[in-house]
């Protein structure tokens, strides 16, 4: 698929004035200057993020209600249910709830549903089978419960609070529930809607603890120390793709920090398990390793699997799980990879369906759990907004993925009159409908994301940082670009471009992958680049010279040894 190339270009002055400030690189202060981090405090924020900096975000609607309520609960022994969802963002924010609320010697369990049996967020069915059985007086919710209408007023008429903490896209009505604290609420003027579920929880947590403070519950207690916690919200953080910006720079790299200091059992059996070179654990390691074996859980089994995991105390426990999630781990991408051939196989057959802006398809054989992640890479291959549906005894439910430029809230939202539910964010979202549905949702779907977008939005797009010459390439530059770690959503990993770059040697591997090194015409240092190019195009494979090549820069740890190494993205 063809990539448009585009390459910024900051203002020059700008960029030697970040380099006199900092003493960086050209390169490294020409990436700092297209982030807009160019002023002498905003680059001492970004370089040295520290939690002291985090905002208070007071303004956050609802949270001094959601204190006082939980402050009440504790002190009254009232029964508190911590419920989220069933993926890495809502595992560690049920966590992180869980176990401050433990600490504080309140009566407090938790609850997880079943992804394929209960589906998304607090249902009829959970207050009537949970938490009235279990004579639950206040429900938490955690990254869920913000479209949650229903079951929040049938716990009202059971005399059950709940106080939803959520990060997802919000309709114009509420559920009318004790307190809503959702930073993405039209009435929420905090300015943190870049937070995830697990960002919110913490946030819940730290105006706890400060109120608690405030009425001297600690005095004969241990008062937590919160970057213990850091770990789990980095994993949701990172796992759930939103902006790693501000705040959530800041707590992913505490918690990164922590991972690689002084990691929970749990994560260090998962470490174990996942097998890794390198001597420390980054962005990149969390959303490739650790966060589809987390994920695994709730996908091929339940989702318990993995707070078990997170929670455990006993190494030996902990690495039993940490196996059983790898295991299932390798059942999802056997599943996973059976549907997205078949998919692949069934356009292979039928071309002409690729004519169309948006792919929505169904079928009764598909395994709900993976079909997330089958949409991604749909998206991936085809660049365009994908629905998969998942039918049974009559009713589908779908995962969507979309692309930069169309919102797919919105476009879920404008056929909403042929689906049972819907939910997500612009760039993932999740449906149930009516099997009879499908056809005409398909229909309007592919009519609404059309008018949404523009030619541009449906070729991908590589966002250059600079054009780079093999000769300024040096491990200077690489150590100064580690520093701009964690990368992620609003954060990317820097791109290059280099021009006329010739393949001195090629092998492939793997699964059509190729290990090459490169050299530039004219070179005067007559640098070789050793360069890595997952799931190449076939016909690069047998290129002996890229008159462009986009790449990324990074140190390669293999064998205890240390190696510079382009990422090829594009050539």
């Amino acid at each position: 698929m063809h990539k448009r190339l585009k390459t910024q270009h900051p203002n020059e002055k700008t960029v030697r004035q970040i380099c006199n400030m900092t003493g960086f690189h050209r390169v490294t202060a020409t990436v700092l200057a297209n982030r807009g981090i160019t002023s002498q405090s905003h680059l001492s924020a970004f370089l040295n993020p520290s939690l002291n900096h985090l905002r208070s975000f007071e303004k956050l609607i609802d949270m001094d209600k959601a204190v006082q309520r939980i402050i009440d609960a504790i002190l009254n022994r009232e029964k508190i249910l911590v419920f989220g969802d069933y993926d890495v963002d809502g595992i560690t924010s049920v966590i992180i709830l869980y176990e401050f609320l433990a600490l504080t010697g309140a009566n407090v369990s938790y609850y997880i549903p079943h992804r394929v049996n209960e589906g998304y967020s607090l249902k009829i069915q959970h207050i009537s089978d949970v938490a009235t059985a279990g004579n639950i007086n206040l429900i938490i919710t955690t990254d869920c419960g913000s479209a949650s209408h229903e079951a929040v007023k049938c716990a009202n008429q059971s005399g059950i609070d709940v106080i939803v903490t959520d990060h997802h896209t919000i309709s114009s009505t509420m559920p009318e529930a004790f307190a809503i604290v959702n930073p993405q609420r039209n009435d929420c003027p905090s300015g943190a809607e870049y937070l995830a579920g697990v960002g919110v929880a913490f946030y819940l947590l730290i105006c706890l603890r400060k109120s608690l403070r405030d009425i001297n519950f600690w005095n004969d207690k241990q008062e937590p120390n919160l970057k213990n916690f850091c770990d789990l919200v980095a994993l949701g953080t990172i796992s759930d793709i939103v902006p790693i910006v501000n705040e959530n720079r800041i707590i992913t790299k505490a918690g990164l920090d922590v991972i690689n200091t002084s990691p929970r059992t749990g994560i260090k059996a998962l470490i174990d398990v996942c097998g890794t070179n390198k001597p420390f654990i980054d962005a990149e390691d969390i959303a490739f390793k650790l966060a589809p074996r987390l994920n695994a859980a709730g996908r091929m089994d339940h989702a318990k699997l993995a707070v078990e995991l997170l929670i455990a105390k006993d190494m030996d426990q902990a690495c039993n799980i940490a196996k059983k999630l790898n295991l299932l781990n390798s059942n999802r991408q056997l599943v996973e990879n059976k549907i997205l051939q078949s998919i692949l196989m069934y356009f292979n057959q039928e071309p002409q369906n690729l004519n169309k802006k948006t792919i929505v398809l169904g079928n009764h054989d598909w395994h709900a759990g993976v079909l997330g992640i089958v949409a991604s890479k749909l998206v991936e291959k085809f660049f365009r907004p994908v629905v998969l549906i998942s039918i049974k005894d009559g009713i589908g439910k779908g995962s969507a993925r979309s692309i930069p430029g169309i919102n797919l809230y919105d476009a879920l939202g404008a056929c909403s009159d042929f689906l049972e539910n819907f939910g997500g964010h612009p760039m993932a979202g999740g449906i149930e409908i009516k099997a009879e549905n499908i056809k005409t949702f398909a229909a309007k779907f592919e009519k609404t994301v059309y008018k949404m977008g523009e030619a541009d939005n449906f070729s991908p797009e590589i966002l250059i940082d600079c054009e780079l010459e093999f000769d300024m390439i040096s491990d200077q530059l690489i150590n100064e670009l580690e520093l701009l770690h964690p990368f992620g959503h609003k954060n990317p990993e820097p791109v290059f471009l280099s021009k006329n770059v010739e393949v001195a040697f090629s092998k492939i591997f793997g699964n059509d992958h190729l290990r090459l090194s490169l050299k530039q015409r004219h070179s005067k240092l007559n640098k070789i680049i050793p360069g890595i190019w997952f799931y190449a195009d076939k016909k690069a494979q047998d290129k002996k010279s890229f008159n462009t090549m986009a790449y990324t820069l990074k140190w390669n740890y293999w064998n205890g040894n240390k190696t510079l190494q382009a990422v090829i993205k594009d050539a």
